[in-house]
Order: structure tokens, then C-alpha cells, then sequence
């Protein structure tokens, strides 16, 4: 009599496009990256997560650190800008009347459909405070390069308080210092995080303080 095999045939292995397989480790990584830190995930973390081997990970993005760029600069950092800001057609977006603080509306209320990107980038602020950290030198000289990007637009400013460049500066990273600590207090609060309009309106309070009345009355 024929023996009978019993055994399960196993699964066949699904074969992705590259370019999904791509979005889906990058997915995986946000989400992880986001909850615990890069210094506490691995590649095979990643690899679990999107159920491929290790392997399979690093012939997408090469390396941890690579890794690490792509979801931050490819990611967090391309989206969200003023070339989107000025494709929006809001009040302040015309290239003849672009408002800083139109702008700022309008990445508040962005940031605020991307959470766990948010929440990434705050958790990698907090990490790269180690020198040996991949984002260490980047998010050392974060001020100083968005200075140097906002200061490659023409805004259309008070008159009476003289040029972007004589004056603008603080103003620019008190409103970045602000915007990270609204940031970090709507991610921390669940009630806040649960508002979707919670953090365009906490922003809006706070925004009189930073372009108080009556210098910006009309360059808002």
C-alpha cells in the first residue's frame, strides 16, 4: 500500500514588485523606528516586520544607516515644503505674495496628517544627541540649514521691520522651537492626538506671538 504524505505544502513565497517591496520596508521601518528608536531596531526586526529575510532587506537599501537616510531625507524631509506650499494655491502661496507665516500654517496642518512620521522625527532629534549617531552632524546643523532653505525664497515681509536677512533669523528658529515643542506635546497627549484639528489650532494660539500685531497685519 502507497504511503501517504501528510505534510502541508508550503507556501509559495510571494514574489513583489520592487518598488512595493521597497515601500513596505520603508513603511516598516517608520513604524518601528517611530516606536523604538534606530538604536533599538535591527534589520532582521525590519525584515519580521515585512515577513522577507535579512537578506531580502539589505538588497533593498544596502545598509542600517542607508536605511536610516532614506526614511528620514527621502521620507520626513521631502514633503512638506515650500514648492508644495507655493503648488497649493492657498492665501499667501503666490510667488508675488508668498507670507512665512501662511507657509507655517500650512506645514502644521501637513505635519498634522503624518503622525508617525512626526513621531519618527522627534524620536531621532532625541537620539542623534550622541556623536556616534548617523543623523548626529545633520541634526546639529538642522538650524542652519533651514535657515539657509527659507532664506532661498522671496518673502513678502513688513517693511518696517527692514530685510529678511537683517531680521528674520530669530524669528525663524523661535518659530521652529515652538513648532517642535507644539509637536511633541501633541504626540504625547492622547487626547490631542486623537483631535485632528488639535494642532493647527494650538498653533494658530501661539502664532500672534511669533508675528504679533499690528507689524504683521497683512503679511499673515
Amino acid at each position: 500500500m502507497p504511503t501517504i504524505d501528510m505534510q502541508q505544502p508550503r507556501p509559495k513565497r510571494v514574489r513583489k514588485d520592487p518598488e512595493e517591496r521597497r515601500r513596505e520596508i520603508l513603511a516598516a521601518a517608520i513604524r518601528l523606528i517611530s516606536e523604538r528608536g534606530y538604536n533599538g531596531i535591527s534589520i532582521q526586526d525590519v525584515a519580521d516586520e515585512v515577513g522577507v529575510t535579512k537578506q531580502g532587506v539589505l538588497r533593498y537599501i544596502g545598509s542600517k544607516d542607508n536605511l536610516l537616510a532614506m526614511v528620514y531625507r527621502d521620507n520626513y524631509n521631502a514633503t512638506g515644503n515650500v514648492d508644495e506650499f507655493m503648488d497649493s494655491g492657498l492665501p499667501g502661496s503666490a510667488p508675488d505674495d508668498l507670507r512665512f507665516p501662511a507657509y507655517l500654517r500650512f506645514l502644521v496642518q501637513y505635519n498634522s496628517r503624518r503622525r508617525m512620521l512626526v513621531q519618527l522625527f522627534s524620536m531621532l532629534q532625541v537620539e542623534s544627541f550622541n556623536p556616534t549617531h548617523p543623523l548626529h552632524d545633520e541634526f546639529a546643523g538642522r538650524q542652519d540649514a533651514i535657515w539657509a532653505y527659507y532664506s532661498s525664497f522671496d518673502w513678502n515681509i513688513p517693511p518696517e521691520i527692514g530685510g529678511w536677512d537683517e531680521y528674520m533669523r530669530p524669528v525663524v528658529r523661535r518659530a521652529m522651537e515652538i513648532m517642535d515643542g507644539v509637536q511633541l506635546r501633541w504626540l504625547r497627549e492622547p487626547a490631542a492626538g486623537a483631535d485632528d484639528e488639535w494642532l493647527s489650532e494650538e498653533w494658530a494660539s501661539l502664532e500672534p506671538a511669533i508675528f504679533p500685531s499690528p507689524t504683521w497685519d497683512g503679511y499673515r
